[in-house]
């Protein structure tokens, strides 16, 4: 088993005031005088749990988390279909980080991320890459419409009666079109049962195209009902429009990255984001490792990965941390 570094609980921890009604849950873990590290979870709508706070040494790091618009500890809940998303964009998460870095009275801050967390990390660090000393990815991902169309159709040849029960759920006559587009429109719909069962069968198809490592076992957050819901409704209103960037920018802007140093992550057995996303931003990025994991999968999906993660935490810790 890799060992996590241990339990750590927040020393400080806040709402702050973004705008447009939304107030985004942080929290400051391990030495209030380490070196920052700011979390990017994934999904969008995942929220950062407890677990982020184990992948630094808590002596070293002044560990930054904040739960993105929407979901976790931060208000509205887009579990509320009364929620509005219209000011919930890559955009609105980039200027949020912003805030917070100055409102933290932070110069420079290592950005770890995983899954959607690694497309906002690089979104953020191509925009302030002033502001980012080290990036540490894992499960990397542009949210491009290829990437959105790869999960959404043609992971179907894969998982082909998984995938078939996933299409289905929406009407029959928007089976051939876009997909997350039809989910989108059934988790916006009046009829509350509706909502559910679309919420009910994304995150049933969001566990089926991780599950390719050996040991895998189903998300317990997908049987709560809010979970599902604001879950669902982040993932499909950041996917049809593409993570709300330009297609293909990521990896265009990534000579904006130069001279930082970073780590990937990925599991080869990785489908749900192909390994070959990584490896063409690897091309291209030549302060970055790429560790690609045999025999592993999406997230934190066995030991070697978590193992890679933790070492590359280690890596960049300061030689003599604050006191």
């Amino acid at each position: 088993m890799a060992e996590l570094h241990p339990p750590i609980e927040p020393y400080a921890h806040g709402t702050l005031d973004v705008g447009d009604g939304n107030h985004v849950y942080w929290e400051t873990c391990g030495n209030p005088r380490g070196k920052p590290a700011l979390v990017l979870h994934g999904g969008p709508g995942s929220g950062a749990g407890p677990y982020w706070r184990r992948l630094f040494d808590p002596a070293a790091y002044r560990v930054v988390l904040l739960d993105q618009r929407g979901c976790g500890r931060s208000t509205p809940d887009a579990a509320d279909p009364r929620t509005s998303l219209a000011a919930n964009t890559t955009p609105h998460l980039i200027a949020d980080i912003e805030l917070l870095r100055r409102h933290l009275g932070i110069r420079t801050w290592l950005v770890i991320g995983g899954s959607w967390g690694t497309t906002l990390a690089l979104a953020y660090a191509e925009q302030h890459p002033e502001r980012v000393s080290e990036l540490v990815l894992f499960s990397v991902t542009n949210t491009t419409r290829r990437e959105v169309e790869w999960v959404t159709r043609d992971m179907g040849r894969i998982f082909p009666e998984e995938w078939a029960r996933f299409r289905d759920t929406v009407p029959e006559p928007e089976r051939d079109g876009s997909l997350v587009d039809a989910y989108a429109r059934m988790l916006a719909d009046p009829d509350p049962e509706t909502r559910d069962r679309a919420a009910r069968e994304w995150c049933r198809w969001e566990d089926v195209h991780v599950s390719t490592h050996r040991g895998h076992t189903p998300d317990p957050r997908y049987e709560d009902p809010r979970f599902r819901l604001r879950f669902a409704r982040l993932v499909t209103h950041y996917w049809r429009h593409a993570g709300f960037l330009e297609d293909g920018a990521l990896l265009r802007d990534a000579g904006r990255l130069a001279g930082i140093p970073g780590v990937m992550v990925h599991g080869r057995l990785d489908i749900s984001g192909p390994p070959d996303i990584a490896w063409r931003l690897a091309q291209v990025w030549p302060d970055a490792e790429l560790m690609l994991i045999s025999e592993e999968g999406h997230g934190l999906s066995g030991d070697a990965t978590t193992e890679a993660v933790l070492a590359a935490t280690d890596r960049f810790r300061p030689a003599q941390p604050g006191r």
